[in-house]
């Protein structure tokens, strides 16, 4: 349960739908993309979804590579080379 408690919290107030990120799956090349959807509160409801299993990561993130992946906060770090991507 702590897993879900940590997910809920956010990683830094500047990860927000449109933040540039990188996602460290691969601690040796972290994958470069944009905050497309923030999950928060589907994460903080775990009973919300009547089952137990599978999940829900709080957020949504585009790949530049064209992926799209699903993290919580401890996958992701802000992307400081990049500017912001423009939201909407």
């Amino acid at each position: 349960m702590s897993d879900q408690k940590s997910a809920a919290q956010p990683h830094s107030a500047d990860v927000v739908v449109g933040a540039r990120v990188r996602v460290r799956r691969d601690a040796d090349d972290p994958a470069p993309g944009v905050v497309i959807e923030d999950f928060a509160d589907l994460s903080q409801s775990e009973g919300l979804l009547g089952r137990d299993w599978a999940p829900v990561h709080r957020w949504a993130v585009a790949l530049d590579d064209g992926r799209l992946v699903f993290v919580d906060d401890g996958e992701l770090d802000l992307d400081a080379e990049s500017p912001k991507a423009a939201c909407g």
